[in-house]
């Protein structure tokens, strides 16, 4: 059988990544939804499935797997962190009371200022006895639809499941120098990776194989939404 050499780029992972790295992107919201966090008992990730602007040319992962007929993504997707750390009740050093639940009301009051979705949060005043309740009603009702803002992701790297690296990925904290998200134009954090990557510790090389030839690095395409 004779060698081809026209379709290397599908197994050497070649073509722009379905998946965004950190870095600064303008983004829309497909949905959230809130995250156990293992190690601390109550608290929680506010989680945010992403995408980017459309790419000409470009077919993302399919939007329902168990749907064919739902099409593809048009843009690169990701699933980014509120905050690199869980919102949980506690106190401070300085022993200010941080309560979970106004903590992640304070972030979407914040991000829905960023969307131009002021009403919305307005309106829920009193309707829901739970955060639980009251993110699941912000993914339902999706006041931020198909609403693009500008973002700076942060991150970390690791190994996924393939031998590729993939990302941990959050929303940075704000510091004079700018802020995670803003609507499109305003004064967003420029990513660096001294500030918003951490990288994979380098391994030394004890063999070498298939997988140790020339090629660009790549995310895994298992990855999922939720």
């Amino acid at each position: 059988m004779a060698l081809s050499t026209t379709d290397l780029g599908k197994e050497n992972g070649g073509g722009l990544p379905k998946t965004i790295a950190p870095g600064n992107y303008t983004l829309k919201i497909n949905s959230v939804y809130l995250e156990d966090f293992k190690f601390i008992d109550g608290a929680k990730h506010l989680m945010l499935n992403v995408e980017t602007l459309p790419i000409e040319g470009f077919e993302g992962f399919m939007i329902d797997k168990d749907n064919p007929d739902a099409g593809h993504y048009a843009g690169q997707i990701g699933r980014v962190k509120a905050s690199q750390y869980a919102f949980a009740d506690g106190k401070t050093k300085s022993g200010v009371e941080i309560q979970r639940d106004r903590s992640v009301l304070v972030f979407l009051q914040n991000l829905c200022k960023a969307l131009d979705a002021n009403e919305w949060f307005t309106a829920q005043n009193n309707k829901h006895d739970t955060i639980e309740d009251f993110v699941e009603a912000f993914s339902k009702d999706a006041p931020f639809k198909d609403v693009y803002i500008d973002m700076c992701v942060a991150g970390k790297e690791y190994e996924g499941k393939s031998g590729y690296t993939n990302y941990d990925m959050w929303l940075p904290k704000a510091s004079k120098e700018g802020y995670a998200y803003a609507p499109k134009g305003g004064r967003v954090l420029v990513f660096n990776e001294v500030d918003h990557l951490k990288k994979l510790e380098v391994k030394p090389v004890e063999s070498f194989g298939d997988d140790d030839l020339d090629s660009p690095t790549r995310v895994s395409s298992d990855f999922t939404l939720d």
